[in-house]
């Protein structure tokens, strides 16, 4: 039996079996829906993409992985070459791994390893910001803030390592000045804090965040899991506000195949780069490199480049701009727009219950968490696709 996801197994609602997809379309015995959601935000060109399923096959006739330990292979140099070239500034060393939790602690052991490597033993505290969510390895949890998702943590008691803060400068400049020789590193869902109910933030703070992780020794680390590829308007906020560490997943491989990439300036390279087989960074996913999910990603980001991604998700903005902005009813507290993501927040989750099955009766997949309705629509979705999703999600409230 199936452990599902985020569920009471004992009281949840049997989930929608699914036969096919393609495209923007899920189907199940005797429907057809449109994700709207493009499963957790990773299939950015549609599911069973021709060009990256016919990437996947070929590489599966020569072999579908080996391990990276002692042996490599044409598609992680070639995807570590691209990721060196396609990313701004230095961030040119990639370490893979099979998720993007995984890829968070990544970022974080190097993080800690190097003040170490360096002789620094101080520097073992980590800022990250309130409502943070980086996934649900432990570490990844630790520097995460969200009752909803980390309560199991209150077992241990009050954290020794995290800070947590809110997105304001005030904050900020306060945390680094009363922290900043115990700090490593500050981690970051840069302007879109998706699982706290796609939060949103200006620009500025990440700004300041650079400039005190300069002036303080401090590294800064961009969790573009989520955020990455576009979804925030940025082709990744890193093109703006330039990290020391960047990990990338989800959309990474276009959501065909789980990877990931934490990927590192020369700052941080250098300090592991050494003679002393101690100063190494001792981690090593089995999966990470796979042959399969690299063939996806160099296929996955070429889609990106020479499709215009970028324009398209600018269309996606308009449209949702127009269908959603001025839109209110009195169960709702916000409307929030960025880049590909609209999120409907309302004063009390309870009047989203029932919406899963008003949706799919109207051809739409969409799954509500919390106090929040939400859409991030695969990029290669039509206008009518998109505001057929869109006023699905104003029907139910107008149907009320």
């Amino acid at each position: 039996m199936i452990w599902y996801p985020y569920e009471q197994m004992k009281t949840m609602k049997p989930p929608y079996k699914i036969v096919d997809a393609e495209g923007v379309y899920l189907y199940t015995e005797d429907n057809k829906m449109i994700d709207s959601i493009s499963s957790w935000w990773s299939t950015i060109h549609g599911y069973k993409h021709p060009v990256i399923t016919q990437a996947i096959k070929d590489q599966a006739d020569k072999f579908s992985h080996v391990m990276l330990g002692g042996l490599t292979h044409d598609p992680a140099l070639e995807l570590s070459a691209k990721l060196a070239e396609w990313l701004p500034g230095d961030l040119d060393y990639c370490f893979f791994s099979d998720s993007g939790s995984v890829g968070v602690e990544v970022a974080l052991k190097m993080a800690l390893q190097y003040y170490v490597n360096q002789g620094d033993m101080e520097r073992t505290k980590v800022l990250a910001l309130q409502n943070a969510y980086h996934g649900d390895t432990f570490k990844a949890m630790e520097v995460g803030d969200d009752e909803d998702y980390h309560f199991i943590l209150e077992a241990y008691g009050e954290k020794k390592y995290v800070i947590n803060i809110p997105t304001e400068i005030s904050a900020l400049e306060e945390a680094f000045a009363k922290h900043h020789r115990e700090l490593n590193c500050m981690i970051v869902e840069p302007l879109l804090q998706g699982a706290a109910g796609m939060l949103m933030y200006d620009i500025s703070f990440l700004q300041r965040a650079r400039e005190l992780c300069d002036e303080y020794g401090v590294l800064l680390i961009f969790d573009e899991v989520a955020t990455g590829f576009g979804r925030t308007g940025h082709r990744f906020v890193a093109d703006v506000v330039l990290p020391d560490i960047l990990v990338l997943g989800k959309a990474l491989t276009g959501g065909h195949i789980g990877h990931a990439a934490t990927v590192a300036n020369h700052k941080v390279y250098d300090a592991f780069y050494s003679d002393d087989p101690e100063k190494a960074l001792m981690h090593g996913p089995t999966f990470m490199g796979n042959p399969l999910a690299c063939s996806a990603a160099l296929k996955s980001i070429q889609l990106f480049e020479e499709e215009h991604y970028m324009d398209k998700i600018h269309r996606i903005t308009e449209i949702t701009r127009e269908e959603m902005e001025g839109f209110t009813a009195p169960e709702i507290k916000e409307i929030r727009i960025m880049g590909g993501c609209v999120c409907i927040e309302v004063h009390d989750g309870a009047c989203l219950k029932g919406f899963p099955e008003f949706a799919y009766e109207r051809g739409v997949f969409n799954r509500p968490f919390l106090n929040f309705l939400y859409a991030m629509a695969p990029y290669i979705i039509t206008e009518d696709e998109l505001r057929h999703v869109l006023r699905t999600m104003k029907a139910w409230f107008e149907g009320k």
